[in-house]
């Protein structure tokens, strides 16, 4: 079943607002036996796919002309993944409600519980650390027992994620070890460098984004808070500067991305839990240079005798969304 992803360029949805686009602006649809069917989709944050507006109307033509009729569709693309689909442990936008994330990632309570208490520990280290060092232009730069501490907290758990995805899904090292030159694979597969932090009362960190020059032509140095954990790991006293609270913050952000790409970003922030709330205070999170042909597209099961016209609706309320399947990470 091919899916498409574009942008919506106009609404002509029957006694509904005529900006609906503006506010959704992209979209992805795909075609049934007897249907077409569209999802509104943001284009902007998590790129959230709302199933709350779901838009059906009887097939007549084809889907691309029905897009472009119906949405204004411009820059159609084929989504990777049949509707329904999802990959073990990656989360993409288009799973929302916490019941699919966790039926479609393969994922568990338990499993979130556990990772939610070590970002925790590491939230509050970043939080002390920050009532002692100031990260403006010289405090992120200082280094200390405390931030090389929180930088191999952290660059542990880093390492215990990347071994959990390689080991998975059955990714041999190259070598007699794991080591940067297997986890670097997982770059693209993950979609790493498309994850973002800002810290809201620190905003002279600037945008953090730990993997954004990852690369396996230098699988460790194109790291450079990776590296300095290596270096002041091994040998404290010569590289004892390279401990410093940037490479520590990046550390733990690159923990927080790889939590959210396992159990989603909602995860970070729809409890009300300590973790949840010492996130929300220090850092945001957001997707950008989104591929949306990466999109999680929800199939639907339309009841017999379905409506015909132009229509919007609740699928996953109507109960019509079918349960996700899912397949191994391929690298």
């Amino acid at each position: 079943m091919t899916v498409l992803t574009y942008n919506n360029s106009k609404t002509t949805l029957p006694n509904w607002v005529d900006n609906l686009h503006e506010q959704q602006a992209r979209g992805c649809a795909y075609e049934t036996d007897t249907h077409f069917v569209h999802f509104y989709c943001s284009d902007r944050g998590w790129y959230t796919l709302s199933s709350g507006l779901t838009v059906v109307e009887a097939k007549n033509g084809t889907l691309r002309d029905w897009v472009s009729r119906v949405f204004g569709a411009v820059s159609i693309a084929e989504v990777n993944q049949p509707a329904g689909e999802a990959i073990s442990g990656v989360w993409r936008p288009g799973l929302f409600y916490d019941d699919e994330i966790l039926t479609a990632l393969k994922s568990t309570l338990d499993a979130r519980h556990s990772e939610m208490v070590s970002l925790r520990i590491f939230l509050e280290k970043l939080e002390e650390l920050f009532l002692f060092i100031e990260p403006d232009t010289h405090g992120l730069t200082t280094h200390s027992h405390k931030s090389r501490e929180l930088l191999i907290l952290a660059c542990t758990e880093v390492e215990n994620q990347w071994k959990m995805y390689v080991s998975e899904n059955g990714i041999a090292p190259v070598g007699g070890n794991y080591s940067t030159n297997d986890y670097v694979k997982l770059l693209k597969p993950l979609h790493l460098a498309e994850w973002k932090l800002t810290s809201k009362p620190y905003p002279m960190i600037g945008g953090i984004m730990p993997f954004a020059s990852w690369n396996s032509t230098s699988p460790t140095q194109s790291l450079h808070w990776y590296n300095a954990y290596n270096q002041t790991k091994h040998d404290r006293t010569a590289h004892f500067d390279k401990a410093t609270l940037l490479h520590a913050i990046d550390a733990v952000c690159a923990s927080i991305i790889l939590f959210a790409v396992r159990h989603s970003p909602y995860s970070l922030v729809r409890d009300t839990g300590s973790m949840q709330s010492l996130f929300g205070q220090l850092f945001e999170i957001e997707l950008v240079n989104f591929d949306p042909r990466s999109y999680y597209v929800p199939k639907i099961e339309l009841p017999p005798e379905s409506r015909s016209d132009l229509f919007c609706y609740d699928s996953y309320k109507g109960g019509e969304l079918v349960q996700w399947t899912n397949r191994g990470l391929t690298i």
